[in-house]
């Protein structure tokens, strides 16, 4: 075991030790004081990553059963939730786009569209991840596997490297546009972010619900215009020294043509995903549930053989996810359903009591948001607080719905704040292309610009469509 390692792991089980023995409030049972040491414990070592999340997970239920926290059938009981298995076909479908190389090929096709100057070809990787994402789940699967090596390669291809010191000729503003524009529309729909179903599961079991259509619906028109934004934004705050692109269309003509014609496993991969995406959007009115639909395009996938069987085994992210998503979702409902939320959504409403619940809610959002700095995972940011805040606002008075669409949106947007904030940060910070002062100051202002679309104008749009 490393030095680091081991250190990690110190800490890890130290604070769960100080938090299990801890004295504390008789009115909460010792059961759900043990599971917050557990639940604390593993949230920590999230962040510090002594281990693997999965392997993290199997040690904590490990722990939860052993210690007697809870029965065997209770602590396996996040296996069974849809939301999971959602997320799981939902990874297979997009190694579907991954392996036919359909993905790549979006890509280039919208810098062939709009790639003559460098505040369109921005554009045009957004457009690429917009699309993509309904159906890709892993935002680091999708933007760091599609969307930033086509930003990689164009910038490389006009001269613009971090090794020659010539970075910021486009390079540092397509690579930041691309990794923004991904915190942006992972907050677009359901599936297209780990932590979204996560947080939707919780939900379920705080007795809500938000379907697939409700949550893009809400998105839409505040998802847009943020994508709009941001790319001025971060051309005024870092201008690129290139500002006309002629060449970069015939760079990814040249990509095209390496592709190769369209594959018939292509159209095929393009049919199911429309299929997916009109089930998703109107599968209620067949009773179609998401999870169902999501399934059917697995299967499909599977029948007309553009994954065989080896790929959905081999798919290790896919599974990775499914271990430690189920326990994580174990773990934060249990938090609730043992009374230790509850009793801590009391407390936080007699440290606000007396506010209007405009006031109170406007200061638990931004905290929500802002305390993103100490997160290196959506995941774990959703896992940890959300259903805590949720309950203390909806006891504030907070209309549950807008309290539900306001924090499942900055649970996604509070990823651009750092170098650090989601899984594919560290690939674009490890391109050498940003600098962290200017991540940090870039992404703050971007971070207030999206607050301000999302729950200025997005508020009166979720009052047009009848969500609130």
């Amino acid at each position: 075991m490393s030095k680091r390692r081991g250190t990690s792991l110190f800490f890890t089980f130290l604070i769960g030790i100080l938090i299990w023995f801890a004295p504390h409030s008789e009115s909460i049972p010792i059961k759900a004081w043990h599971m917050l040491a557990i639940f604390i414990g593993t949230i920590i070592g999230v962040i510090l990553k002594p281990f693997s999340m999965g392997a993290l997970s199997i040690i904590a239920i490990a722990i939860t059963t052993l210690s007697g926290t809870l029965t065997l059938d209770e602590t396996l009981a996040g296996f069974q939730s849809s939301i999971v298995w959602l997320v799981v076909f939902a990874f297979f479908i997009s190694s579907g786009f991954i392996k036919t190389g359909l993905g790549s090929r979006i890509a280039y096709y919208f810098v062939v569209l709009f790639g003559k100057r460098t505040l369109s070809l921005g554009y045009s990787l957004l457009c690429s991840d917009l699309l993509l994402a309904p159906a890709v789940p892993s935002v680091t699967a999708r933007t760091g596997g599609v969307v930033y090596p086509v930003a990689k390669g164009l910038a490389k291809s006009f001269g613009s490297d971090p090794e020659l010191g010539t970075q910021k000729r486009i390079g540092s503003f397509l690579t930041f546009v691309a990794y923004q524009g991904s915190v942006i529309t992972s907050g677009m729909f359901l599936t297209a972010m780990a932590a979204n179903p996560f947080l939707a599961g919780l939900l379920t079991e705080m007795g809500y619900s938000i379907s697939w259509g409700q949550w893009a619906l809400a998105a839409l028109l505040p998802g847009l215009i943020s994508l709009i934004v941001m790319p001025l934004i971060v051309y005024k705050m870092m201008p690129p020294g290139i500002k006309e692109t002629p060449d970069a269309p015939a760079h990814a003509r040249k990509k095209l043509a390496e592709l190769g014609r369209l594959s018939g496993k292509e159209c095929l991969m393009g049919g199911i995903f429309i299929l997916l995406l009109f089930l998703w959007v109107f599968g209620t009115y067949f009773h179609i549930h998401a999870t169902v639909a999501a399934l059917l395009g697995l299967a499909l996938i599977i029948i007309f053989e553009i994954l065989d069987w080896k790929d959905i085994v081999n798919e290790s992210s896919a599974w990775d996810t499914f271990i430690w998503f189920s326990i994580l979702i174990m773990l934060a409902t249990s938090l609730s359903r043992l009374g230790f939320t509850p009793w801590l959504s009391e407390q936080a409403v007699r440290l606000v009591g007396g506010m209007s619940w405009q006031g109170a809610f406007a200061i638990l959002a931004l905290i929500y948001f802002y305390v993103h700095y100490f997160f290196a995972s959506n995941t774990a940011h959703v896992g940890a607080i959300f259903p805590a805040f949720l309950m203390v606002a909806v006891s504030l008075g907070t209309p549950p719905f807008y309290a539900i669409l306001v924090l499942a949106f900055f649970s996604s947007l509070s990823g651009g704040l750092t170098q650090y904030g989601s899984g594919p940060a560290p690939i674009y910070y490890g391109s050498g292309y940003i600098e962290i002062k200017d991540w940090w100051k870039v992404g703050f202002v971007l971070s207030i610009v999206n607050i301000v679309i999302w729950v200025g104008i997005g508020s009166f749009w979720w009052k047009i469509i009848g969500l609130i």
